[in-house]
């Protein structure tokens, strides 16, 4: 099973069904993301391959008492319904705060959330006090039409949504949770990403996945941790095979000093230093240091050597 599966099959177990306010803002997110399809002037289409948001969707229509048909088309799975239940759900509120009025036409001024033009689902109004009722829109558009890779791999998380203004729209609301998002626009393909992997798990906080949030998490510093050792490793390399080119071009100027027969000319100190190197061509500067009769520290027994390369530059 996919991290992203992980996500909807946690988020399907979600047990807030019973606040019709909740499900009513996590069905609009589904309804502005990208896999929903406005059929003609009387259906709306919701398609997936995934069984955890067919279910989800479900569930949330079910709950508001909106008729749905659910099959199987391909390797997708679709629920069709009438636009005009969809209508009907913006004002569950204002009809049970109205008991008296029978039917929603008799409702007057409703300020609608969403609205459906030209064969798109437009999200109107974002402003709302209840931030509970706003991360149930990004928990319904990241179930619709959300994915996110395995963070073992690499960080990316990406949500399609149905057009450019409901984009925006999102982007805000996420803005105002304070997660950093990035869009993108491609052929009428558009969509909300992210790539930190702190923004990511702030935003499986915010639409409620404990669990992946513990994991994702988990990954994180598991991986940091790796890429500090392979840091560590790679240096430790580079200063190896620094100092063994090091190594190696002092061997080869204290053998052009001794084919030329000049090494029993030099001081005693370089004669020392030179044949160390000459028996320990792997040994570091300090550790050359350290076996001398009178050791010397690091700078001492690279000056030695540097003019020892001198002298066989000048032969």
């Amino acid at each position: 099973m996919s991290f992203s599966s992980d996500i909807k099959q946690e988020l399907n177990k979600t047990s807030n069904l019973a606040n019709k306010e909740l499900v009513k803002y996590e069905l609009i997110g589904y309804l502005i993301s990208g896999n929903i399809d406005v059929i003609g002037k009387n259906k709306i289409k919701f398609s997936t391959e995934s069984d955890y948001n067919i279910n989800r969707f479900s569930k949330l229509l079910s709950n508001l008492n909106i008729y749905h048909q659910i099959e199987i088309i391909g390797k997708n799975f679709v629920i069709t319904t009438k636009i005009e239940n969809i209508n009907k759900i913006q004002d569950i509120a204002k009809i049970e705060s109205k008991t008296k009025a029978k039917d929603i036409n008799e409702i007057e001024d409703v300020d609608k959330i969403i609205e459906i033009k030209e064969s798109v689902v437009y999200l109107k109004n974002i402003v709302d006090e209840n931030q509970e009722n706003l991360k149930s829109i990004i928990r319904g558009v990241f179930l619709g039409a959300g994915s996110i890779n395995n963070p073992e791999r690499k960080y990316h998380l990406e949500i399609l949504v149905s057009n450019v203004e409901n984009m925006k729209k999102i982007v805000k609301i996420l803005n105002m949770f304070e997660i950093k998002v990035k869009t993108l626009e491609n052929q009428n393909k558009y969509s909300i990403y992210i790539k930190e992997s702190e923004e990511i798990s702030k935003f499986l906080a915010l639409i409620g996945a404990s669990k992946a949030v513990l994991r994702f998490e988990d990954i994180r510093i598991q991986k940091e941790m790796r890429g500090k050792v392979n840091r560590l490793v790679n240096c430790e390399t580079a200063n190896l095979n620094k100092t063994i080119n090091a190594s190696i071009e002092q061997i080869s100027a204290i053998e052009k000093i001794q084919k030329a027969g000049k090494f029993n000319k030099l001081d005693e100190n370089l004669k020392e230093i030179a044949i160390l190197r000459l028996e320990n061509p792997d040994m570091s500067l300090i550790d050359l240091g350290k076996k001398l009769k009178n050791p010397i520290g690091k700078s001492g027994v690279n000056y030695r050597l540097k003019k020892i390369m001198e002298i066989a530059k000048n032969l």
